[in-house]
């Protein structure tokens, strides 16, 4: 077995000393992501109901499944508002996590994925200050009749601009939600 100089290991417990120190006048910021136990997608048409797509998951994590309901089917030719609306029901009263995302819009961006087959696009309505989307706000336009389903996500610092795709945007996610809906 060599023997290490006394020297060479003080050498180098003084380097990694110094390479591992943390600078303690500059701190790093720790946000925290926001809890989102439900999500309220509301759909005006131009004439008629309104329908209403929720999401609503008051374990978090847990064991039980969110509920998710859809209070009926869309219309054939139809152009609808959009709004959504994110909640912390496990406080009380429940907190409108909504307005955080709206106050930090340069922050988030919601995309909207269509997938099985249902006829439908949608266009953003709510931008950041910068004229990205955010996407709290929308359009939902329908074709002909079809079935599918429509994953909404909100990412956290997504990248901006982007191309509207979830595989671009980069960001975390805080929350995604697939609704099944029909054109009827």
């Amino acid at each position: 077995m060599k023997k290490v100089p006394f020297y060479a290991i003080m050498t180098s417990l003084a380097f990694m000393a110094v390479s591992c120190s943390s600078d303690d006048n500059d701190p790093e910021e720790v946000l925290e992501q926001e809890v989102i136990t439900t999500m309220t997608i509301t759909l005006t048409p131009s004439e008629g109901a309104a329908i209403t797509l929720q999401s609503r998951d008051l374990d978090g994590d847990g064991p039980n499944v969110p509920e998710i309901n859809v209070s009926g089917p869309l219309t054939p030719g139809e152009t609808y508002t959009g709004t959504i609306v994110l909640l912390n029901e496990t406080e009380s009263p429940a907190e409108d996590i909504t307005l955080e995302v709206t106050e930090k819009a340069d922050e988030h961006q919601f995309f909207y994925g269509v997938s099985g087959g249902l006829d439908v696009t949608t266009e953003y309505t709510s931008f950041d200050s910068d004229q990205n989307p955010l996407g709290t706000a929308f359009s939902i336009t329908t074709g002909e009749v079809s079935s599918g389903s429509v994953l909404f996500t909100l990412r956290h610092e997504p990248k901006k601009p982007n191309d509207g795709s979830l595989a671009d945007a980069g960001g975390e996610t805080d929350i995604a939600v697939s609704f099944d809906l029909s054109i009827e």
